[in-house]
């Protein structure tokens, strides 16, 4: 039986792997979690309806499910507002600099006339203008529509009067008409102003014919200014209009209580709200679309915007989908006991289970996403006995307790560890509804509380409990390597751990080394730490097939490639990379440990044997005595990589000091940037700086100088 359940994990994971190589697979995953969501919430978003019809009494209280506007009672009052606003007048001023503009061209052309008539007079005394003769001169000269409304006689008294009266008499005029022009007036109070003109005119010093002229010219001039404003009107009822406050039918307002009769007002406004049975209004749907396309969208910007392999970017999407839809199950399981009027059920769905799983399996940045997602779906599929569509209390709750459980979560977690978690959000679910029942301010028994509490407290232990479950599941279909995974791996009693420890002690005394300062770097720039400790102890589990040929495992025997060629000598060394690979793949360990195995040399130089061949035969080319690659792709393995070669470099030093180390760490870190090994990884200048800083620091404390005795010198200083 054993040997069966170990035969059918590697179908699977090949299985999943065929399947996951499918490249249209992302576009389907997107379109069935699409599904799921529209499914799961279609139910809480559809429009509740009422049986009931007109002149009918009810036999229930109705509430208005939503809050709408009731446009025609916002008509009405509009239409009141518009009503009570009077028109607008404004004084023009133009108009009255228009008018005494036009007294003073009637005054200059009398003037001019004058002027003319004088001057025949001068040159001729056949051509003399009589009187009469200069006023039909001044009509003439004057328009229709001016003289039309002066009286015939109006000009003699000028024409007769001297220039100086004239003159005097034009300042009157454009004094009298200016001072009473200057106030408003209306077409009703035209009559009281032209009295008021020349009332003021009767004070001026000039005779009585050209005052009486003078004084039908003033008349004339006065017209209203004060007119009605079309525009200013217009404004200020459009002001009132907008200043009248829309009616609203409020959420949760009642309708028609219990017993009462369904009038033409109060069916009107059920068909408002949308609870009459023949009204069928699709946008609650639209809008769920909507929220939908929103989730799908950041969840698609999540999953496509790295530069993942199709393979990895689909196995990740599948697992998070399954997540995802299991989550989705359990809050629509529990909602259907609502339905037994124990509306706040939902405190008990163990919904931190979700994104406890997507931080350990996935990513945390996902998880902080989904705790969002899964916070505004939950206030959905709760939303029974409440007025809308959103539960906002359960929503807040769900949010907290998600987020609580994935930053307690930390790097390297255990079994006890996620069992801590669901105890910290239970107590965080405590928290958070104690603070939800005080905002609400309202009256509850202490068994609703005691109630509450347990819920919530049960929930965030459930939720521990079945990530715990999960995990082992998820790990062997989808081939994760989860931090409980490494650290079973990491376990010295693990078979190939044991044959590194037997068959090669100096490697694996190496590795270890290897492993404690790729995991101090990778921590200092936020990188994997763990999965380069646990993946360097493998790195040179090659070297168990030749494990003479390497000097660390040189112990008091002579060196073999003394008596090798450099190409032979270059062969078995790099063999090891591929050795160490075969082994690993076939003692079916992590993709991730057999990437570590062959990318920690990348395409690097082997420089003493390519020297030393290079000495004996000058046509030999540096390609013959690389490593055959590729380059580290990760910063994990770069840290391995540099880490490889520093612990090695190190340790054949004869003083080591702390000088000599930091030099070397840079020296090798130089080299790696130089013959472009790093060209392939995401590290910056600056995560490379952090990285030779942790070198050095691990390395000064394992490599520290020792006392040198007395007698010890004087024997090294006599062999010398």
């Amino acid at each position: 039986m054993k040997n069966s359940k170990k035969k059918q994990a590697p179908k699977t994971n090949k299985f999943i792997e065929k399947f996951n190589e499918f490249k249209f697979l992302h576009i389907i995953l997107y379109a069935i979690l699409g599904v799921v969501l529209f499914v799961a919430l279609y139910s809480n978003v559809k429009p509740e309806t009422v049986d009931i019809e007109l002149f009918t009494v009810s036999d229930q209280t109705i509430y208005a499910p939503t809050t709408v506007e009731d446009k025609v009672e916002t008509e009405i009052k509009q239409q009141e507002a518009n009503d009570n606003v009077e028109d607008q007048y404004t004084l023009k001023k133009e108009i009255t600099d228009k008018q005494v503009d036009l007294i003073s061209s009637i005054f200059d052309t009398v003037l001019e006339v004058k002027i003319e008539a004088a001057k025949l007079a001068t040159d001729s005394s056949e051509n003399v203008l009589s009187p009469e003769d200069q006023v039909k001169e001044i009509r003439q000269k004057l328009t229709s529509s001016i003289t039309d409304k002066i009286p015939e006689n109006t000009f003699l008294p000028l024409v007769k009067a001297s220039k100086d009266e004239v003159e005097m008499a034009k300042d009157a005029v454009v004094t009298g008409v200016n001072n009473i022009m200057s106030k408003e007036i209306p077409i009703v109070q035209l009559t009281e102003a032209k009295k008021q003109v020349e009332e003021e005119l009767q004070y001026s010093s000039l005779r009585s014919e050209v005052l009486q002229a003078s004084q039908v010219l003033a008349k004339f001039a006065i017209t209203p200014n004060y007119v009605f404003d079309l525009e200013a009107t217009e404004e200020k009822r459009q002001q009132a209009i907008d200043s009248v406050k829309e009616v609203q039918i409020k959420q949760g307002q009642i309708l028609v209580e219990e017993d009462e009769l369904i009038n033409r007002e109060v069916y009107r406004k059920l068909g408002l709200v949308g609870l009459l049975d023949d009204q069928q209004s699709y946008k609650p749907f639209i809008g769920l679309g909507i929220l939908i396309l929103l989730i799908l969208t950041v969840v698609i910007y999540y999953f496509e915007k790295k530069d993942r392999p199709i393979a990895k970017r689909n196995n990740s999407l599948l697992l998070y989908c399954l997540i995802f839809a299991i989550t989705i199950l359990l809050m629509k399981i529990v909602s259907l006991f609502q339905k037994i009027d124990y509306n706040h059920i939902g405190y008990i769905v163990p919904v931190a289970m979700g994104v406890m799983l997507v931080k350990l399996l996935l990513n945390e940045r996902l998880a902080i996403l989904t705790s969002m997602i899964f916070a505004i779906c939950g206030s959905m599929i709760f939303n029974e006995g409440i007025t809308g569509s959103f539960n906002f209390p359960v929503g807040i709750y769900y949010l907290f307790g998600c987020l609580a459980g994935v930053l307690f979560l930390g790097e390297h977690n255990f079994r006890s560890k996620i069992l801590q978690a669901g105890l910290f959000v239970g107590g965080i679910n405590v928290v958070v509804l104690m603070a939800i029942m005080l905002i609400r301010n309202g009256t509850y028994s202490n068994v609703e509380i005691t109630s509450y509490f347990v819920m919530a407290c049960v929930s965030g232990l459930v939720s521990s409990v079945l990530t715990i479950g999960f995990m082992p599941f998820f790990e062997t279909g989808f081939g994760i390597l989860s931090t409980m995974k490494l650290i079973e791996l990491s376990n010295p009693n693990h078979p190939l751990l044991r044959k590194i420890l037997t068959e090669t002690p100096g490697t694996y005394h190496h590795s270890v080394m290897v492993a404690n300062l790729s995991e101090s770097a990778c921590e200092a720039i936020g990188a994997n730490g763990l999965l380069a400790r646990v993946g360097a102890y493998y790195h040179d589990l090659g070297k168990t097939k030749r494990p003479q040929y390497f000097i660390e495992n040189q112990m008091n025997i002579e060196n073999p490639h003394n008596k090798l060629s450099a190409q032979l000598s270059k062969n078995i060394i790099i063999a090891h990379v591929t050795d160490g690979v075969e082994m690993l793949r076939k003692h079916k360990m992590p993709k991730e440990f057999v990437d570590i195995a062959e990318q920690h040399h990348g395409t690097s130089l082997l420089k003493y044997f390519y020297h030393q061949a290079k000495e004996s035969n000058d046509s030999i080319y540096e390609d013959e005595f690389r490593y055959p690659g590729p380059k580290p792709q990760t910063k994990e393995i770069a840290i391995i990589s540099i880490a490889d070669s520093a612990e090695a470099a190190v340790r054949s030093m004869s003083n080591p000091t702390p000088e000599k180390i930091e030099k070397l760490v840079k020296s090798i870190i130089s080299d790696r940037l130089q013959d472009h090994q790093l060209d392939e990884c995401d590290l910056t200048l600056k995560e490379l700086d952090i990285i030779a800083k942790s070198f050095c620091e691990s390395l000064k404390g394992i490599f520290h100088s020792r006392i040198e005795y007395p007698e010890l010198t004087k024997k090294q200083k006599g062999s010398k």
